[in-house]
């Protein structure tokens, strides 16, 4: 369904044995496009070089120079094996010998009797699969993306709604959540004491955005005073710490752990580990690690950056002056991860800004991408894309309509049972413009040109009637086809294909 050639799914056979290949070849590629490899070697180095053009390995375990366990263990070293599945064929079912291979990340086996038929579905139907799970991670991944990207946007805002009315740059807020976020997963890395995870660190470094949202209570000619405060107007600043926790406790949703962690930031981020700081004098662990992060982080970046009545330290200075004491006493652990990650904070506080806010949403995207380990291959992708076959396979099973889903790239025709029975179709068909049996019930001139005005709709204007000639049921009758293109989410959008229904005209005038 393309004006020209659409790519075709390539499938890489890596075989010691040439009449192996030569009959997987013969069977697959009117499907396919083939790429051989005689040895083990070979195999990696068509990876290294074509990785992304691969849509499925067929894999000996028995080749000599680097043997199939050889092959599987570099996919996995060089992160191959997460996008591109492997089958293996081979002679040997010992079940250890077949565990290994399963470990490795193999999705699939077959045995060399296995015959022709099977080798096919077993090769249509894992590269099928492979596709609608990386359809639904890049829906997942774009889902993030757009919930970190409107986090960013919030705590830009807040950034300066804070500091505009303390005459500050607005980057203040996100140093603040750049270095509590470094300083935890060094924690992290070194203790399991405070429980923490990705979920956890993501939390508390958003909550340290409304570490200072009191100040917002606090009179502009104290809060920008340029030089020493007096006793009372400094008791009236301590206050902020009091006045945000008494937002935070204000705010809906008070069981949920961000304004558990933003009460917590709020209220004792001016605490000390000595019990000298305020407003409550809290010492040792009876300060939360929410609240004794921001701290550190607070005092840092006042440290280094220019207020109304000091100029700024340098990097070196800062630490030193933390490290001395002269600035309150911390927890050691926490100043082991100050300077076991100074030339992090160090980099990432000379580069900070707003904009940069953007590509931290970008960064904490991979993060809790990575929490999954594997999106194609965890229970809960598992499970979505179940759930998304389910639905799809009960609505159009229950229509007694001829429906269909193309998709671009790799080319491939979905079809309703309904569909595929009266078109005398498989459900799905790889590169079916050419396909034979495609090319056997319909007018490919008709379709071209269907795909063509199928490529030239906008993402606000999907939808496409269009009349043609099909052999349905085993005769040729003219169809009124209703379909819509779809567009990526990306920019600018790209066409990856159409859904519709065929349906049979009655009369004369529905094909005029």
């Amino acid at each position: 369904m393309a004006s020209k050639r659409q790519q075709r799914c390539t499938i890489l056979i890596a075989d010691d044995v040439p009449y192996n290949r030569d009959f997987l070849r013969a069977i697959l590629e009117d499907m396919y496009d083939i790429i051989e490899a005689e040895d083990g070697e070979e195999a990696v180095k068509i990876l290294q070089q074509r990785e992304q053009e691969i849509s499925l390995l067929l894999l000996d375990l028995n080749m000599p120079n680097k043997d199939g366990f050889g092959v599987l263990e570099d996919m996995n070293k060089y992160g191959w094996i997460d996008r591109v599945p492997v089958i293996v064929i081979t002679g040997e079912d010992d079940s250890n010998f077949l565990k290994r291979a399963y470990d490795l990340g193999v999705t699939d086996y077959l045995s060399r009797a296995s015959n022709v038929e099977v080798i096919r579905r077993r090769a249509n139907n894992t590269i099928m699969l492979y596709v609608k799970q990386h359809r639904l991670a890049a829906m997942v991944n774009e889902q993030i993306y757009q919930k970190e990207k409107v986090n960013n946007l919030m705590i830009s805002i807040l950034s300066h709604i804070v500091e505009f009315r303390n005459e500050e740059s607005g980057l203040h807020v996100l140093h603040i959540q750049t270095m509590t976020e470094i300083l935890l997963k060094n924690l992290m890395r070194k203790t399991d004491k405070y429980k923490l995870d990705r979920e956890t660190i993501n939390l508390i470094s958003n909550a340290s955005t409304l570490h200072d949202v009191g100040k917002i209570c606090i009179p502009s000619e104290i809060l920008n005073k340029p030089g020493r405060f007096t006793d009372e107007e400094f008791a009236i600043m301590k206050g902020h710490s009091q006045m945000g926790a008494d937002m935070m406790k204000g705010v809906p949703f008070q069981n949920e752990p961000l304004v558990k962690y933003a009460y917590e930031i709020c209220r004792w981020h001016h605490e000390r580990y000595n019990g000298r700081g305020y407003p409550d004098g809290l010492a040792g662990e009876d300060i939360p690690i929410s609240a004794q992060v921001v701290s550190l982080a607070d005092v840092y970046d006042a440290l280094t950056s220019e207020r109304v009545y000091k100029p700024a330290h340098s990097h070196e200075k800062a630490l030193s002056m933390i490290l001395n004491g002269e600035c309150g006493a911390f927890q050691p652990l926490l100043l082991e991860c100050l300077v076991e990650s100074s030339d992090i904070i160090q980099r990432e506080m000379a580069v900070d800004t707003i904009i940069r806010g953007d590509q931290r949403a970008m960064e904490n995207t991979a993060a809790e991408m990575m929490q999954y380990e594997d999106l194609s291959t965890t229970d809960r992708t598992m499970r979505m894309l179940e759930q998304e076959r389910t639905i799809h396979h009960f609505f159009s099973a229950v229509s007694q309509q001829i429906l269909f889903e193309y998709t671009s790239t790799p080319s491939m025709l979905t079809l309703s049972p309904y569909g595929a029975h009266c078109l005398g179709l498989e459900e799905t068909t790889i590169d079916p413009y050419h396909n034979k049996h495609v090319q056997d019930i319909a007018n490919l001139d008709q379709l071209a040109e269907l795909a063509q005005l199928l490529q030239g709709t906008t993402p606000e204007d999907p939808l496409v009637e269009y009349n043609c000639s099909l052999c349905i049921n085993g005769r040729i009758q003219p169809v009124h086809i209703t379909s819509r293109a779809m567009w990526s989410v990306e920019d600018p959008p790209q066409y990856t294909g159409a859904i519709g229904k065929v349906e049979e005209c009655k009369k004369k005038e529905d094909i005029q």
